[in-house]
C-alpha cells in the first residue's frame, strides 16, 4: 500500500509574534475511515512492498490517493505517452481545483531555474539544515474534499504537507496530493513564523507535483540540484513537517535505489528515487537533499508494513515546470501521443524482441490488459487501444506499432534513461529526432512535440 504523507494536526509551537492556527479539526461533513484520513495510497498483495503511504496528512477527508485492492491499481487511460510523464499532467494557472490545464499553445524552451548559491562540496548536515531549512515550508489546505473509494463516502477536512521555495518571488514546489480536493483556503507557514495566504499556480497530476504561490518577495530559496547524477548509496537528507506537527524535522539516510515505479490511483509514478531516509505523513512535498545541500527530489510516498522504504520524485522531472512558473508561463508538458513499454529482460523475452533497451510501441492486441500509461509496469486492465493516438504528433510523424525508439536527439534509451524521463526535459513545440528500429532496420523520424491534452 502507498499512502500520501499529509496529516491534519496543529502547526507546531505557537510564536508570540505570529498567531498559530488552531488544531486542524475536520470540517463539517461525513466522517471518513481512518485510511482516508491518512490519505492512503493502498496497494494490494500483488505489489511486493505492501502498503505505501503518500506523504501528506489528512484530517477527516481530503485527497485520497489509492491503488485498487487487487494490487494492480487504477490507471489514467489517457496518460498515453512517455513525453507527458516526468512532470506529469499540465496544470492551470490559479487552478484551485487541482485539475489539468486546458491545452496551451506550444511554448519555446525556457532556461533552467537559477538555483540559490550552492553550498559546494561535501557539507555537514548541520550546515545544510542552516542553509536550506528557511526555504522549507508547511502547507495547510482547509476544506479539501475526498471520497473513500472503498465506501463511496465523501467528506471534507484539512490536509497538511510540506513544500520548498524555489523562487524568491513566492513560488513553492509541493505534491499535487497536498493541495488536491479543491481546498477552500491554502496557508503557507514559514520557519520564521510568518503565515501567508497562498493560491495554486498549477498542478501536474500525472507525476503528483504542484506549484503554490504566495504574494511575497525576497523569500529564502533552496538550491536546485541534478537528480541525474544521483548514485545508489549516497547520503540523502529530508526536511519537512511529519504528522503536520513536528515542523522543520530533519532526517538522514541514503539513496536505496533509482528508477522505481509504484502504482497509485491515477496510474503510475515512475522513475522515482527510493530512500531509507525517514519520511512520514506530512513530509509530502518536502525536499530530499544531496550531501551538498541541493534538492534532488520531492518526497511523495512511503511503504507502510515496512521500514525504510520511501520514494521521492526526482527534481529533474520537476525542473521544466519550475522554469515555466518562474517565467510566468502556464505549466505545460510535451506529448508524443504513443503508448509504449520500456524494454527489460522480461518484456524482451515475452515479445521476442531483438534488442535489450528502448521504448517498444506494441500492437493494440499486445496492449490489451497492459498498463495504458504504456510504462511497462503493472496497471489496471484496459481494453485494446491503438498504440499510436490518432492525430497525435507520433501519428503525424509516421510512428507505428512495432517500432522501437532507441534514442532521442542522440540520447540512448536504457533503464536509467527511459523515454518518459528523457522527453520530460523537453518543451512542447520542440522538434526532435528519434532513432527507431523498424522491422529490424534502423531509421530516423523527425517529430515536433505537442502539448499534453488536458483530457489525458
Amino acid at each position: 500500500m502507498y499512502e500520501p504523507l499529509t496529516p491534519g494536526t496543529p502547526m507546531g509551537e505557537p510564536k508570540p509574534s505570529t498567531p498559530q492556527p488552531a488544531p486542524l479539526t475536520p470540517q463539517p461533513g461525513p466522517s471518513l475511515p481512518a485510511a482516508a484520513r491518512d490519505q492512503r495510497r493502498s496497494v494490494g498483495p500483488g505489489f511486493i512492498l505492501g502498503a505505501v503511504l503518500a506523504t501528506a496528512v489528512l484530517a477527516s477527508g481530503g485527497t485520497y490517493l489509492a491503488v485498487s485492492g487487487d494490487g494492480r491499481g487504477s490507471v489514467n487511460p489517457a496518460a498515453a505517452d512517455a513525453n507527458q510523464a516526468p512532470a506529469g499532467n499540465s496544470g492551470t494557472s490559479g487552478n484551485s481545483g487541482g485539475g489539468a490545464a486546458a491545452p496551451v499553445a506550444p511554448v519555446a524552451p525556457v532556461a533552467p531555474v537559477a538555483p540559490a548559491a550552492p553550498l559546494g562540496g561535501q557539507t555537514s548536515v548541520v550546515e545544510i539544515v542552516k542553509a536550506v531549512s528557511p526555504a522549507v515550508v508547511t502547507i495547510v489546505a482547509d476544506g479539501v474534499t475526498s471520497t473513500d473509494p472503498a465506501t463511496g463516502q465523501t467528506g471534507q477536512g484539512t490536509a497538511t504537507g510540506s513544500g520548498v521555495i524555489f523562487d524568491s518571488n513566492g513560488l513553492i514546489l509541493t505534491n499535487h496530493h497536498v493541495v488536491a480536493g479543491d481546498p477552500s483556503k491554502l496557508t503557507v507557514h514559514l520557519k520564521d513564523g510568518r503565515s501567508l495566504d497562498a493560491t495554486i499556480y498549477g498542478v501536474d497530476t500525472l507525476t503528483d507535483l504542484a506549484i503554490v504561490k504566495v504574494n511575497e518577495t525576497g523569500l529564502p530559496t533552496a538550491p536546485i540540484g541534478d537528480s541525474s547524477s544521483v548514485q545508489v548509496g549516497q547520503q540523502a537528507i529530508a526536511i519537512g513537517s511529519p504528522l503536520g506537527t513536528f515542523t522543520d524535522s530533519v532526517t538522514s539516510g541514503i539513496i536505496s535505489a533509482i528508477g522505481r515505479s509504484i502504482p497509485v490511483e491515477s496510474g503510475q509514478l515512475t522513475n522515482l528515487l527510493q530512500t531509507d531516509t525517514a519520511i512520514n505523513p506530512g513530509n509530502s512535498g518536502g525536499p530530499l537533499l544531496d550531501p551538498s545541500g541541493k534538492v534532488i527530489g520531492i518526497n511523495t510516498a512511503v511503504a507502510s508494513q515496512s521500514q525504510g522504504i520511501g520514494f521521492a520524485i526526482p527534481i529533474n522531472i520537476a525542473s521544466p515546470l519550475l522554469a515555466q512558473a518562474s517565467a510566468g508561463q502556464e505549466l505545460a508538458r510535451p506529448w508524443l501521443g504513443i503508448r509504449f513499454q520500456t524494454i527489460d529482460p522480461e518484456i524482451k523475452q515475452a515479445n521476442n524482441l531483438q534488442i535489450d533497451n528502448g521504448a517498444w510501441i506494441p500492437s493494440a492486441t499486445a496492449l490489451s490488459g497492459q498498463d495504458p500509461n504504456g510504462l511497462g509496469q503493472a496497471g489496471g486492465v484496459a481494453p485494446a487501444q491503438d498504440a499510436i493516438v490518432p492525430n497525435s504528433p507520433a501519428a503525424q510523424a509516421g510512428l507505428a506499432a512495432g517500432d522501437i525508439i532507441t534514442a532521442v536527439d542522440g540520447t540512448s534509451l536504457d533503464s536509467t534513461h527511459p523515454l518518459d524521463l528523457v522527453t520530460s526535459q523537453l518543451a512542447p513545440g520542440k522538434t526532435i529526432t528519434l532513432d527507431v528500429l523498424r522491422n529490424g532496420q534502423p531509421t530516423k523520424i523527425t517529430l515536433t512535440l505537442g502539448t499534453r491534452p488536458a483530457t489525458l
